[in-house]
């Protein structure tokens, strides 16, 4: 970590002025689990987000899109355990009864409220339960780790961290949390992400670096190969550390950048080494490509070959299956220059298998982190890739999803 950064506790409830609360309404089977949540400024925020490009997109991202136009907000409400998608015009008219519900609790304008769902699709939301859970729910500041548990569904562990740094000689704080376990290959951001700061932002530029941030985070991950109908990435900055607006020409903007930029890779690996069934996160990355966009190619399709993931499973180096990912990428390849390493073993040189240490290559499969190099030596673009190993636990986790 930067030594600019302080790592801190309460997430997306860190910074000052936010408040999150939860409370269980039984959405999902289980009554008792958390499945309803709000996280709040004090104060009306900056608010941008990206969202999913599937065309069979979920009601509330309907929503957000078409609120976050204003620039503002102040709160989020989400529920898990149902997507709200596929519901027609109901579940459009739910999102906004989610909105109005939370507006009325809060003392806010309904448009100030942006909303999500994650879950089963093509049920509609139990509005009566939602009604009750929304009264129920309690905020406060020390919240935010509960809010990062109530937003999950197959996840395993909450995804989250904040930092603490210095703006204008004001002390700045960035939270995220994150949920997404399955159906992650996302196309604008992760399953959902929930980002706050009380840094002041200017619009614009802060909409430029979440979409560009997310392209080099999030769009670099695969868990399976399945973009979700509901994926959401939202920021909220509510400017109470009184620092100058940041907007690209700020001598500090690289600061906050960095900053942004550290919360969300953090998130992205937390989600890949959290996928359905896994028990290793992979690491690709590649240079020497054509350009950038040529070593995206490459890099996300070795995490999205099953091929390769299941090599990835057994630990076995059999690298023919990246050869193989490589050539079908789309990106520009000479078959008598590439270079292939698996962690600090090289199995290929100039597009041929060269003589390694098949045990050290095991061995360098066998643990919880894998890396994979890739070096197609013809120009400059680079890029890194998030992944994980695919077993038969995904397999058991999708057969009986709606159970």
């Amino acid at each position: 970590m930067s030594a600019l950064f302080c790592e801190i506790g309460n997430c997306v409830t860190a910074p000052q002025g936010f408040r999150a609360g939860t409370t269980a309404c039984g959405i999902k089977a289980n009554e008792t689990t958390k499945d309803l949540s709000m996280v709040v400024s004090d104060v009306a925020c900056v608010a941008v987000g990206v969202f999913t490009t599937s065309t069979t997109r979920a009601a509330p991202v309907v929503v957000c899109r078409e609120r976050l136009k204003s620039g503002k907000a102040q709160a989020v409400i989400v529920n898990s355990g149902n997507a709200n998608c596929a519901t027609g015009e109901q579940g459009l008219l739910n999102a906004y009864r989610m909105t109005e519900l939370a507006a009325a609790q809060l003392g806010l304008e309904s448009g100030m409220v942006l909303c999500s769902s994650t879950g089963i699709i093509g049920r509609q939301l139990p509005m009566d339960k939602i009604e009750r859970g929304v009264k129920a729910i309690k905020l406060g500041t020390e919240q935010g780790d509960a809010f990062s548990e109530a937003i999950l569904t197959t996840d395993t562990r909450p995804k989250r961290m904040a930092l603490q740094f210095e703006i204008d000689g004001r002390t700045v704080r960035l939270g995220g949390v994150t949920k997404g376990a399955g159906m992650i290959y996302p196309t604008m951001a992760t399953m959902l992400c929930y980002l706050t700061t009380d840094a002041a932002l200017e619009h614009e530029w802060i909409q430029a670096e979440l979409r560009a941030a997310t392209e080099d985070t999030f769009n670099m991950l695969s868990v399976d190969g399945d973009m979700s109908t509901n994926d959401t990435c939202i920021l909220l900055a509510n400017a109470l550390a009184g620092n100058a607006p940041i907007s690209a020409s700020h001598p500090e903007a690289a600061d906050f950048r960095h900053a942004l930029r550290h919360v969300m890779t953090y998130l992205t690996r937390e989600m890949a080494r959290d996928g359905e069934g896994a028990t290793k996160l992979m690491t690709v990355y590649v240079r020497g490509a054509r350009d950038k966009t040529d070593a995206v190619k490459a890099a996300r399709a070795i995490t999205a070959s099953p091929l390769w993931q299941c090599a990835l499973a057994g630990s076995d180096p059999n690298w023919g299956r990246i050869v193989s990912a490589l050539g079908a990428s789309g990106c520009e390849l000479h078959q008598d220059r590439y270079d292939i390493f698996i962690s600090d073993v090289q199995v290929a040189k100039h597009g041929m298998g060269v003589q390694y240490d098949d045990a050290r290559a095991r061995a360098a499969m066998a643990g919880d982190e894998v890396t994979i190099s890739v070096d197609l030596h013809i120009g400059t673009g680079q890029a890194t890739a998030w992944g994980c190993d695919l077993t038969h636990g995904y397999i058991d986790e999708n057969t009986v999803y709606t159970r």
